[in-house]
């Protein structure tokens, strides 16, 4: 299980990290402002929760509940969007949400 988990964490720090390089290329990048900061920081909180599901830290548990609040708010703010790169991130970010929520 800690494998798939830690898969699916990649993946949506894989699909945020492109969403945010892509939404500074769009022609109004200041109206993708919030989803390129919701991005960034799901990355982040994703990579985080990948290490502590790794070692199996005691303290995983409260990592993967922020990162799937984190997922939550930044798949909510991609799916506003109608750009693919948008679009790909909100599914990505709904797929990890859920492996948070189970582990």
């Amino acid at each position: 299980m800690n494998k798939d988990l830690i898969r699916i964490l990649a993946e949506c720090a894989a699909a945020c990290n492109h969403c945010a390089v892509a939404c500074l290329q769009e022609d109004n990048v200041k109206m993708m402002e919030r989803c390129i900061r919701l991005d960034m920081d799901c990355a982040a909180i994703c990579k985080m929760a990948q290490e502590y599901v790794a070692r199996d830290s005691t303290m995983a548990k409260e990592v993967l509940d922020l990162c799937a609040r984190v997922c939550r708010e930044c798949g909510d703010e991609c799916a506003k969007h109608e750009h693919d790169h948008c679009q790909a991130c909100a599914e990505a970010c709904r797929r990890c949400e859920q492996a948070c929520q189970q582990a």
